[in-house]
């Protein structure tokens, strides 16, 4: 699937009015693969290779948009080996140990001269632009994958006031409701959760494949655990895991392994896919707007 996790950011302003002006903008930042002495390159990539060389697509009025990352893998390991072997040389040679600042100038050496030859990886991380709300969604697990995607975003677009995604009351608070069996009729508790005490942030439980609703789960929460992750069954179409900061994981759609989707040329493939995604999304954002009294 195209979107296993979403991290969700509000913008002020400045998103490009129109595909083309979108995929115009994003070409200033466009991917260039690392040189040999780059470490880590990032840039927009075309989304997909069936609707040409454009760096964005709008499908039902939403843009989605795809970043791919280069980095260059030299483990601190190899530098160290290298560096060793360079300071024995210099030791034979100078018939003394290097001082620090040489052992400093032996160490950029040898990554220098190592850099060119290290392994080259790439990652690619996909994103969207909502309108309505003016939420940007990022497939980013860590926060610092997504810091990246905006950081890129930011040099190629007039993008303002970019701010991770909150409500006015504490989506943790509601992922305890649910816990608990008090949320609304669409949100259903699913077979995985997370608790942390709160007296000592270090001790964690995780429950996975389990019924939530055992008292046995629940009594903790009761005893002053806190639910720090969910896993939540949505309007009976998407299942996923939420954590209290409101980050969503493990997206799965339900039933998706009987759709016909197989049928379709990949391009109207994906494009039916993200639709799926965006929309079942929105609809899951409002919902929570109006449970937690609107967004921050």
């Amino acid at each position: 699937m195209m979107f296993r996790n979403v991290r969700y950011y509000r913008i002020g302003s400045g998103w490009p009015k129109s595909e083309e002006l979108l995929s115009e903008a994003l070409r200033s930042a466009e991917f260039k693969p690392c040189g040999p002495m780059t470490e880590r390159s990032s840039g927009w990539v075309p989304v997909f290779a069936e609707a040409g060389d454009s760096l964005a697509r709008r499908v039902n009025g939403v843009d989605l948009i795809h970043m791919r990352s280069q980095s260059r893998v030299l483990p601190p390991s190899v530098i160290k080996e290298e560096l060793e072997a360079r300071i024995e040389d210099y030791s034979n040679r100078m018939k003394e140990a290097p001082s620090p600042r040489e052992k400093r100038r032996l160490k950029a050496e040898a990554r220098d001269e190592l850099m060119p030859k290290a392994m080259l990886k790439s990652d690619r991380t996909w994103g969207y632009f909502d309108p309505k709300e003016n939420l940007i969604g990022i497939d980013a697990l860590q926060a610092s994958v997504a810091e990246r995607f905006l950081r890129r975003l930011s040099a190629a677009t007039n993008i303002a006031n970019v701010r991770p995604l909150q409500f006015n009351k504490p989506i943790g608070e509601f992922l305890t409701r649910i816990f608990l069996g008090n949320a609304p009729g669409q949100f259903a508790v699913g077979r995985e959760c997370r608790m942390q005490d709160a007296a000592d942030s270090g001790s964690n439980v995780r429950w996975t494949h389990f019924d939530l609703s055992e008292k046995s789960i629940r009594n903790h929460v009761a005893e002053g655990m806190r639910l720090t992750h969910l896993a939540i069954e949505y309007d009976n179409i998407l299942s996923c895991v939420i954590d209290q900061d409101g980050t969503i994981s493990k997206l799965r759609f339900l039933g998706m392994d009987d759709d016909n989707s197989d049928e379709l040329e990949p391009l109207a493939r994906m494009d039916a896919e993200f639709v799926l995604i965006s929309g079942t999304l929105r609809h899951m954002i409002n919902d929570l707007k109006k449970l937690l009294n609107g967004f921050a």
